[in-house]
């Protein structure tokens, strides 16, 4: 493929509005009743070769389902990362820096659409517009214009978007969604949800792209929308209004000194911030060895006078079936985690996870169930890997087909849509002062009673 030195997003997705045509299955062929070919393939693209594609969605993929999937291209803005991305990977398809090229020619069946936050959008209706279904990172979008374009173009287009909320299906927070509908704590009145990002992976939100606003959608969008997803789906019910407040006190603006970013840092001495990216060979490869097409620098100061999105947020979230949910993120905590509590008519559930310093004597996660007139337990989840043990689960679900559902995990695009809407209400919340309906902001409009999806 012939590369430009300069690759603009205009001709990365061409608007064309052109439809690709439907794909014909080969017959089935047999010989004495036992077919003569393996079960047909799903034939994957992948658009944004960045950390996430290739740390979740690629390599490993290939590795666990290699009988069920094929990847048929990929493609960046950034010709050296994508290049690098197929030499890393090992895949044999071809690499575009077109996105209309490489759908049009290489035809997937699914797309998984891992770009910046922003553009998601254009990928995810182009995509099914030319015959894909699509599997998108979280969040699904940025803000409510190019959430209804979406959901009007899965209409439209009769093709299928699948958003990836892993955190649904690690089984410890799998066991609080069966605690919560065994009704051992009665019906849910409120939740207190408090999640607690520490100075290491806090601090990298605000060195990336993620630090403005209209890239990420400000991390109400692009870090809360999993929170959101998780207590959509625990309280099995559709928000309704949101009120929050929100501010930019630690990182940002709010210091003595600053630079572009941290290899040139005259402060790096003193920075108790300092990123040494030339010594995380993965960062190295993928990003830094790149600069030069894109200018992205991976090592941005956390301290850069453009940032414009909060690193303190707090929110109340009225439910349809009348729970109220207070919940709140900061961004520059000692440890990582989060506390959650779930009050109900007869109990109260209460959960506190630690992430970022495991006790190595205590391979498990806990769930506390108090009981108003009653003995407390404790139950006991073994820790996982990867999300709590939720990524291969989810994976299975879309890759290994996995038919069954029992605990609801499965998020369509309604799902999508209702996780980014609660964070852009309390954006425009933040910035108004107002409440927000949920319901004046697409055509969505909320139920008491969430709608299951199904894979």
């Amino acid at each position: 493929m012939k590369m430009t030195k300069s690759v603009t997003r205009r001709n990365f997705i061409a608007a064309t509005g052109a439809l690709a045509g439907t794909m014909m299955l080969d017959p089935l062929s047999s010989v004495a009743g036992i077919p003569l070919h393996a079960e047909k393939k799903m034939r994957i693209a992948i658009v944004g070769t960045g950390v996430r594609a290739r740390g979740m969605w690629s390599k490993s993929v290939q590795e666990a389902y290699k009988d069920k999937v094929e990847f048929v291209g990929l493609c960046d803005i950034n010709p050296g990362r994508v290049e690098y991305f197929k030499k890393w990977t090992g895949f044999t398809c071809p690499t575009f820096t077109d996105f209309e090229k490489m759908m049009k020619e290489v035809k997937p069946d699914s797309l998984i659409v891992t770009t910046v936050d922003a553009t998601h959008h254009e990928f995810i209706i182009r995509g099914m517009e030319l015959g894909a279904d699509i599997i998108t990172e979280k969040p699904m979008t940025t803000d409510e214009q190019k959430c209804e374009a979406i959901l009007a173009a899965e209409k439209k287009t009769g093709k299928k978007v699948t958003v990836t909320f892993n955190y649904r299906y690690s089984p410890h927070r799998a066991r609080v969604y069966e605690l919560l509908r065994s009704g051992t704590i009665g019906d849910i009145t409120s939740v207190d949800f408090h999640w607690y990002l520490d100075t290491s992976h806090g601090a990298d939100y605000f060195r990336r792209w993620h630090r403005l606003k209209e890239k990420g959608g400000t991390l109400w969008v692009h870090k809360a929308t999993h929170h959101f997803d998780l207590l959509n789906w625990w309280l099995e019910s559709d928000p309704e209004e949101v009120y929050a407040s929100g501010a930019l006190n630690f990182y940002g603006k709010n210091n003595s000194f600053r630079h572009t970013n941290c290899r040139p840092c005259p402060h790096k001495d003193k920075c108790k911030f300092y990123y040494d990216i030339t010594k995380d060979k993965g960062n190295m490869e993928l990003y830094v060895d790149h600069e030069k097409h894109d200018g992205y620098l991976r090592d941005g100061c956390v301290f850069k006078e453009d940032i414009n999105i909060y690193d303190k947020m707090a929110a109340t979230i009225k439910y349809a079936n009348g729970v109220h949910v207070a919940y709140s993120l900061t961004t520059y905590s000692p440890y990582e985690g989060y506390r959650i509590a779930f009050n109900g008519t007869k109990g109260r559930i209460d959960v506190w996870i630690e992430e970022s310093n495991p006790v190595e004597d205590k391979p498990y996660d806990e769930i506390m169930v108090t009981k108003n007139f009653g003995p407390r337990e404790f139950i006991r989840i073994p820790q996982g890997s990867g999300h709590g043990g939720g990524d291969k689960l989810l994976k299975d679900k879309i890759f290994a087909g996995v038919k069954e559902d029992p605990l609801n995990q499965s998020a369509n695009v309604r799902d999508g849509a209702l996780s980014i809407l609660i964070g852009i209400a309390a954006r425009k919340s933040c910035e108004t002062g107002q409440v927000v309906k949920i319901a004046d902001l697409t055509s969505i409009k909320p139920g008491v009673k969430r709608q299951s999806a199904s894979i």
